[in-house]
């Protein structure tokens, strides 16, 4: 098992050796990883490519993909490419598109056609004032370390 994502991540089953594994007939997030550094610690593993599909067995998984050409190149060869799945509990499609979404914007994968932005707008939560609460203390940058905490001005 390998979590992926922030904080505890989601579990996804792998990685394994994509070139030796055989998809099931299931509803699934998957990534496609490789090993950038083979001799380095045995379980880093860089992220290539996040998608989903309704049915892994009909994905055209592992070789047959869209994007698999983009996946080999990347990785220098097809059996440095491994796969890791989610199967999302109680998950509909518009689950596994919302996970695919965050992931790609936290791994930004060179193989996924789509880039999105982990983004936060002031206009979104606005400034308020609460006897109950501060305002925010962390950086507008998710992924960025905490900024300063800011003084609160409780009555």
């Amino acid at each position: 098992m390998i979590r992926l994502g922030s904080l505890a991540g989601y579990p996804f089953e792998g990685p394994r050796v994509l070139g030796g594994w055989t998809p099931p007939a299931i509803a699934a997030v998957f990534a496609i990883l490789y090993r950038a550094d083979p001799d380095g610690r045995p379980y880093d593993y860089a992220v290539l490519d996040v998608d989903h599909a309704d049915n892994l067995a009909a994905a055209m998984l592992p070789f047959g993909h869209p994007r698999a050409k983009c996946w080999e190149r990347r990785a220098g060869n097809k059996w440095n490419l491994h796969i890791c799945t989610y199967e999302v509990p109680g998950g509909l499609r518009s689950h596994r598109e919302q996970i695919v979404r965050e992931l790609v914007a936290i791994y930004r994968p060179g193989c996924a056609p789509e880039q999105f932005d982990q983004v936060w707008k002031d206009e979104w939560i606005g400034s308020y004032r609460a006897p109950t609460a501060g305002p925010l203390t962390t950086t507008r940058d998710p992924g960025g370390p905490t900024g300063r905490a800011a003084e609160t001005d409780v009555n």
